[in-house]
């Protein structure tokens, strides 16, 4: 089996940020001046271009090695059904050739790119959701649900 370059834990933290971008939408309101609670906070899933998410993502995205970025690009090739787990090198020599610099971007225009990488992670046989992390998974951990929610 082949090896992945960037870790697990990279790839989760980008599968929920790519799912917090998807859920956006055009403006559908744009010249909207009413208070958020009284229109129901639609403005919160519309993209006007300032997307603190997407900053975080392009941040992130190019805080990464050149082999991170590669697998991180192939993985949502891989997820997308261009190749197999048997054609990965095929998969990461074509992602390297294609390298330009524009990742975060390339990425982020891709539909679903959430679901894609959490495809590529499951051909190697790793679930994403086993990645993830909370703040507060490791004060709790021993403890069960009575003895957290008693006083």
């Amino acid at each position: 089996m082949p090896e992945l370059m960037i870790s697990a834990e990279k790839v989760a933290f980008l599968i929920e940020k790519a799912r917090e971008f998807d859920v956006k939408e055009a403006a559908s309101d744009p010249d909207s001046g009413s208070n958020g609670a009284d229109d129901d906070m639609v403005d919160v899933l519309e993209d006007n271009g300032q997307d603190p998410v997407v900053r975080e993502i392009t941040g992130f995205i190019r805080a990464m090695t050149e082999d991170e970025q590669v697998d991180l690009v192939a993985l949502m090739r891989l997820g997308r059904g261009d190749g197999t787990l048997d054609e990965w090198d095929d998969l990461r020599t074509e992602a390297a050739e294609q390298r330009n610099g524009r990742t975060a971007s390339y990425l982020l225009g891709e539909p679903m790119l959430g679901d894609l990488l959490a495809e590529g992670l499951a051909a190697f046989g790793i679930d994403w959701t086993d990645e993830r992390t909370t703040p507060d998974s490791s004060s709790d951990s021993g403890r069960d649900e009575d003895e957290i929610s008693r006083p």
